[in-house]
């Protein structure tokens, strides 16, 4: 694993040469993407040189222990010091996901148990965009269905960073998000107390940095207006703004009609659509790949249950990791960070196992 370093401080050097370039931050995508790169390299450089310098220091501290009392009371020091850095620099050379750096749109869709399943719908909601707002990214919200109740029958949200180092993208905690939610407590609409469980979808996908990523011809698209409306079918506009995409060759459909704008209802479904064309690109590229990784922790099946959220026990569990705690009010307040930590750390151990079998 260690010989690829001489192999990413190369690169890093020239990606500095590029990013002098003027012409390279006229392009505002490709900008994007190798400053991504660059951070993710910069971290590589710098866990290299400190672990250098301290193999360097532990090698004075040796040769010269015998002759010097206060050189030899350092060498365990040092050797702890430089097992932690050998392992900094090998966590950072496992192959990290390219689009770890992206934004991403999430879809969160009612499930089993009605009317209960669309109001945990919006408590998931309300715990990602506390989140988010925690982790300093920006929501929008793209599209809607709400419930009789307040619920959600289906939303879609947008959620954005400004960082560049890709360990610090949306995808790259949010990824692990998607599958199937259950929810065990007693509804609202429960008139004797009982327990219920209920489920709800999580569907995440990267976000396109630019359109033109996702080639979209122009007999591609089959688009449909017609009238929005709200709970009960009810109409919530009195002209025919809500927009709905077919994609044909994928047979992909996406509907907006969170806007009074049929053109804003068209650009917002042109967002979700692309995201979720790169999204089966990408799960089809996998397919065909032999060697192509299949992580334990983000599958493909979306029907996937993930989690668990035991409302009469403050539990929460995540049944791809093992990680369970009593804290559900304040992860459904937004504390997601131990439990996204569960999943990333178990993820990067399989793929330094996997890297560790090749």
């Amino acid at each position: 694993m260690f010989d690829s370093v001489d192999a990413l401080i190369a690169e890093y050097t020239e990606l500095q040469g590029k990013l002098s370039d003027p012409a390279v931050h006229a392009d505002a995508g490709l900008s994007k993407k190798l400053n991504r790169r660059f951070a993710e390299l910069s971290k590589i450089v710098s866990a290299n040189e400190k672990l250098k310098n301290l193999m360097d220091d532990l090698a004075a501290a040796k040769e010269f222990a015998s002759d010097d009392e206060a050189l030899a009371a350092e060498v365990p020091d040092l050797e702890t010091a430089v097992q932690e850095a050998t392992e900094t620099l090998r966590s950072l050379l496992i192959p990290r996901d390219p689009d770890d750096g992206r934004d991403v749109i999430m879809e969160i869709k009612g499930g089993e148990g009605g009317e209960e399943s669309a109001l945990f719908a919006a408590d998931l909601l309300r715990m990602y965009l506390h989140y988010a707002e925690s982790r300093g990214w920006k929501s929008e919200v793209l599209d809607k269905t709400e419930s009789d109740m307040g619920g959600y029958k289906n939303i879609q949200v947008a959620i954005k960073s400004s960082a560049t180092d890709p360990a610090e993208g949306v995808w790259a905690s949010l990824k692990y998000e998607g599958g199937v939610h259950r929810v065990q407590r007693v509804p609202v609409t429960e008139s004797q107390g009982r327990i219920h469980t209920s489920t709800t979808g999580v569907l995440i996908f990267p976000e396109v940095d630019e359109p033109e990523e996702v080639a979209i011809g122009p007999n591609d698209l089959k688009i449909d207006v017609f009238r929005s409306s709200g709970p009960g079918g009810q109409s919530v506009n009195t002209t025919d703004s809500a927009v709905r995409i077919t994609h044909l060759p994928t047979g992909i459909v996406v509907s907006m009609q969170n806007e009074k704008s049929q053109i804003q209802n068209r650009e917002a479904g042109m967002r979700v659509l692309r995201a979720r064309i790169l999204a089966r690109q990408q799960e089809e590229l996998a397919a065909v790949q032999s060697d192509a990784r299949k992580s334990q922790i983000r599958g493909m099946d979306r029907s996937e249950r993930i989690r668990t959220y035991n409302f009469p026990e403050n539990r929460i569990a995540d049944h791809r990791t093992g990680y369970k705690a009593y804290n559900l009010d304040q992860v459904m307040n937004g504390q997601l960070d131990a439990v996204v930590r569960s999943c990333i750390e178990a993820d990067e151990a399989e793929r330094l196992s996997a890297l560790g079998e090749a």
